[in-house]
């Protein structure tokens, strides 16, 4: 495969960039790739955009913009006119999707149908990355594993069919109006920012149980097993596939370290300042699970060069640290005394 030249980028946009991995992406092009101008879309309601981006705050711009509405999408896009577009918005929780199944999946999907039409309308030619998710992988056997991008999609839970999907429309608009979209399917990553995932409510709980806000950690399934990457290298990951990777082609990001949820449990609970019971909260179970991830991430290394830079511990460390401030941070609150109104 032959990798195509480097583009010269100006302008960048970043969808969903006060979310936990679009703030994540925004702090690796502002330190990483300063020449960039740097811009963002961001829903009115989103709650979480100024304490994410607090690091960017001045550096990046912000645009109030909701994916699911095609007319403000196209108003950004005819604004900004970016050469670079990194899809990152989505509603992300595998185990809510089973909850409120059709409005993930109509966010999901016709988010995503937007900005292509918005592009196409405009219009405008700009690099697209989709980050899809290993999740469209569905539940594979030992078979298949490592897992490569040829491996069957069979999706097994609304979000995964909401990304499927995502993944389907960045070829269709490929093959048929020629835009240059590069999909690429993440695995398992150690997101602090994002506390719906095993690793990060792991961690939160631990702090809040040193600091006496809670007296047991929770958990569901522990046997699934995963191959991890920290947050940092997935966002160099994601750059690295923008600059180097091919349109149309779709490739697997992930990281070097396997090991079972259970695993990673017990390797958090030993850095623990307390000691901590455990308890298997069955509300916790998903109705469908996906157990076996392990990805094949040879075509992406190929295309671009890129190795993961951060280990296992220094992700753990990441973790912790972070929810160890906010855990400190709610405990200062509540130990303020009331104020009489």
């Amino acid at each position: 495969m032959t990798t195509p030249p480097t583009p010269r980028l100006r302008t960048v946009l970043i969808t969903g960039i006060t979310g936990s991995g679009g703030s994540y992406l925004a702090e690796y092009l502002v330190e990483h790739h300063p020449q960039l101008e740097v811009h963002g879309l961001a829903r009115w309601h989103s709650t979480a955009g100024a304490e994410h981006l607090s690091q960017v705050a001045g550096k990046v711009t912000v645009h109030e913009c909701d994916l699911t509405d095609l007319s403000s999408v196209f108003g950004v896009l005819k604004s900004v006119r970016p050469d670079a577009i990194f899809h990152l918005a989505s509603h992300a929780n595998v185990r809510a999707s089973f909850i409120t199944p059709l409005s993930v999946l109509q966010n999901n999907i016709m988010s995503t149908a937007n900005l292509f039409e918005a592009i196409r309308l405009v219009p405008l030619d700009p690099i697209v990355q989709l980050c899809s998710t290993s999740e469209v992988y569905g539940q594979v056997g030992p078979e298949d594993v490592p897992i490569t991008e040829a491996t069957a999609l069979k999706p097994a839970s609304p979000y995964a069919v909401s990304k499927t999907a995502q993944d389907l429309l960045g070829w269709t608009y490929f093959k048929s109006y020629g835009m240059r979209i590069i999909r690429t399917r993440m695995f398992a990553y150690i997101n602090p920012r994002r506390s719906d995932l095993f690793a990060s409510s792991f961690a939160k709980q631990v702090a809040l149980i040193e600091c006496g806000l809670q007296e047991e950690l929770v958990h569901g399934n522990l046997d699934s097993i995963r191959t991890l990457i920290d947050v940092r290298d997935a966002m160099a990951a994601y750059w690295e596939a923008l600059v180097h990777c091919e349109p149309g082609q779709a490739y697997n990001i992930g990281g070097t370290t396997t090991i079972s949820v259970g695993q990673f449990l017990e390797r958090l609970l030993k850095h623990s300042r307390v000691p901590i019971r455990t308890r298997l909260d069955p509300d916790l179970l998903r109705p469908a699970d996906v157990t076996l991830q392990i990805p094949s991430v040879e075509k992406f290394r190929q295309a671009t060069g890129w190795a993961p830079r951060y280990s296992l511990e220094e992700s753990v460390e990441l973790l912790l640290s972070y929810w160890r401030s906010q855990a400190e941070r709610l405990a200062r609150r509540q130990a303020e005394p009331v104020r009489p109104s």
